[in-house]
């Protein structure tokens, strides 16, 4: 996507993927962009839920320098509604047809097609494509630890722009791939990379885990009690008049602790100064001075 964005701010581009595009990519800028049908050549036009033998003619004019194609249907018979046009395209017309990622043609089986035998081939990867076929192209991949890692070094030596939608992107890439810069393939390049993303504006998408009960330590949550012996297999549970009994270990004070206690509590104590009667008095202030 972020190849994408960059290429479409002076060139006419359209982005594929033959799978469908799931939940989890949503945060991807521009994703909906993506399309599961690859051309762009010709345009169809398809009523859906409608009977061909209802229409009567299609004529077409041109209007103001504009083109309208006019559907009449047979008498007492509605048109078309809106809801029932479908449009779609066929056909590929193409100079250029880049593939990311993959590792061999049957991760680009678009690419056996009729209609782009006469189109230059270029792959951006983070290890060489293997084609059976007698295709050419030009590589432009290298190891690293991520494609997104690739692609931001390839913008940047092309001189493309990359605002923050485009910078986010390649971020999200890098971090998904290499597990929030955390695998070995990370290498000094990536984080200069990722500096790099940052200073343009990317922004980060950082999940916060959800913590377990598991996970605190015994005593932590107030009512709740895991027993030592079976930590990993007996569930938190409440506690109850014959386990505070038998566990009084969490919640025993000593004697001695309990005496300096009572000798805190002022209530207790019969040798407390007390606090001298003016204390309770009103007091008034003079001054000379109105303000």
């Amino acid at each position: 996507m972020a190849l994408y964005l960059c290429l479409r701010q002076d060139k006419d581009v359209q982005i594929f993927s033959p799978s469908p595009t799931t939940v989890e990519f949503n945060r991807i800028i521009g994703v909906n962009k993506i399309t599961q049908e690859l051309g762009n050549k010709n345009l169809i036009i398809r009523f859906t839920d409608y009977k061909a033998d209802d229409i009567e003619r299609v004529s077409y004019d041109i209007e103001n320098s504009q083109f309208r194609l006019t559907v009449i249907p047979r008498q007492r018979i509605s048109p078309p509604g809106k809801d029932q046009i479908e449009l779609s395209y066929s056909g590929v017309s193409a100079d250029t047809i880049i593939m990311v990622g993959g590792a061999n043609e049957s991760h680009f089986p678009a690419i056996t097609s009729r209609e782009l035998t006469s189109a230059n081939i270029v792959h951006v990867g983070i290890k060489d494509l293997s084609l059976s076929s007698n295709k050419s192209y030009l590589s432009f991949s290298r190891p690293a630890s991520s494609v997104s890692e690739v692609v931001a070094s390839l913008i940047k030596e092309s001189g493309m722009v990359i605002d923050e939608d485009i910078a986010t992107n390649l971020l999200m890439g890098i971090e998904n791939a290499s597990n929030n810069l955390s695998d070995p393939t990370v290498t000094a390049e990536t984080f200069s990379v990722v500096a790099g993303l940052m200073k343009l504006g990317a922004r980060r998408a950082v999940l916060q885990p959800i913590a377990n009960k598991e996970e605190f330590p015994q005593g932590a949550i107030p009512g709740r009690y895991t027993s030592q012996q079976n930590t990993s297999q007996t569930p938190v549970q409440s506690l109850t008049q014959d386990q505070v009994k038998a566990d009084r270990p969490l919640q025993q004070f000593s004697k001695q602790e309990k005496n300096l206690s009572d000798q805190d509590d002022p209530s207790q104590s019969n040798d407390m100064e007390k606090a001298p009667n003016d204390w309770l008095q009103p007091k008034i202030y003079k001054g000379t001075s109105i303000s």
